[in-house]
């Protein structure tokens, strides 16, 4: 291997179930027999990453092909809202079975994640430390996820800052960097046309007959304490208002406004730091937790990324080589 060689980083961005794209991208790369030094992932791209960088990525693929509603749910451990709907807990210890790891520096391949500092707004990147807490607050959400506390930082998802890492892989030493936008083609504030078990609100469903039926308890005593002011005009508008359903849930609005914001901060953080190849699987209609349509989501992410290996000039090949 000619150690002169250009070092090729990867910047895989935030995006949820669309995620799963980087799957695709990172098997068509490998296909073309490039070989990648530096990983660097934020939020779904910092779980993917990880799990890539710590060898183990095909393993991962054959458990989000084998995914359906109640598979997915089962990972979501629901608690009662406080700081997030989601604790996290079942995520990490999926992720505990391909990261065999403990510590970012013991990974086979060099590889950081970014997270959000709650209080300040800055960008935390994680470099060194323990790989699972780095990804658990990588991917929370804002809302969803309860957020992570490590020493006395409150951490929430990287993607509020840094949705595309791109400056984090040249950092790192990449000469040419190769950065997955899952976020260009994000479907906001409109109704798809899906049955509910087919959306997010179906596993929603799905997460509350899990949770032991503690949201249907708990919606139970505040209608029980509604009906006690159901002489109240305001009220009883608000009720009439409420039953048309023109509105989208809280899930929906929590998961669209952090759409919006991250949209268009990926817009603008890739005017500053454009890579050198920006790949955008087209899956815009793709939603927050289908995570049910693994194949489809890593084959449009495979045959995107073959599309640009085909638009490159030659030459970017010479600096292509398989590890010795």
């Amino acid at each position: 291997m000619n150690t002169n060689s250009p070092k090729i980083g990867l910047a895989l961005g935030s995006g949820s179930a669309r995620g799963l794209a980087h799957i695709g991208v990172i098997r068509a790369i490998k296909d073309a027999g490039i070989h990648i030094d530096y990983v660097a992932g934020t939020s779904i791209g910092a779980l993917i990453g990880a799990v890539y960088a710590s060898g183990k990525i095909d393993s991962l693929q054959g458990a989000y092909l084998a995914m359906d509603w109640k598979k997915i749910a089962y990972f979501f451990d629901v608690v009662f809202p406080k700081s997030g709907i989601i604790d996290g807990k079942k995520v990490a210890n999926f992720l505990r079975e391909y990261i065999h790891s403990e510590r970012i520096e013991e990974l086979p391949l060099s590889f950081k994640a970014i997270a959000t500092d709650y209080d300040s707004g800055e960008e935390v990147l994680f470099e060194t430390g323990d790989v699972i807490e780095a990804v658990r607050a990588s991917i929370s959400v804002p809302g969803i996820f309860t957020p992570v506390r490590i020493d006395d930082r409150i951490l929430i998802d990287g993607g509020l800052v840094n949705p595309v890492p791109v400056d984090v892989a040249r950092k790192m030493g990449a000469d040419i960097v190769i950065a997955v936008d899952l976020n260009h083609e994000v479907i906001t504030g409109k109704h798809h046309s899906q049955t509910k078990d087919q959306t997010d609100e179906g596993v929603l469903q799905a997460l509350s007959r899990l949770s032991g039926g503690r949201y249907k308890a708990a919606m139970e005593r505040i209608e029980e304490k509604l009906h006690s002011f159901d002489n109240v005009p305001t009220l009883i508008q608000a009720r009439e208002w409420l039953a048309e359903e023109t509105l989208p849930n809280i899930f929906e609005v929590l998961l669209t406004s952090t759409n919006i914001m991250v949209t268009q901060i990926t817009q603008t953080r890739l005017r500053i730091d454009p890579p050198d190849v920006l790949i955008q699987p087209p899956l815009g209609d793709v939603r927050f937790l289908e995570f049910n349509r693994a194949e489809e989501i890593i084959s449009i992410g495979y045959e995107t990324m073959c599309q640009h290996l085909d638009q490159l000039p030659p030459d970017f090949f010479t600096i292509s080589r398989n590890p010795t």
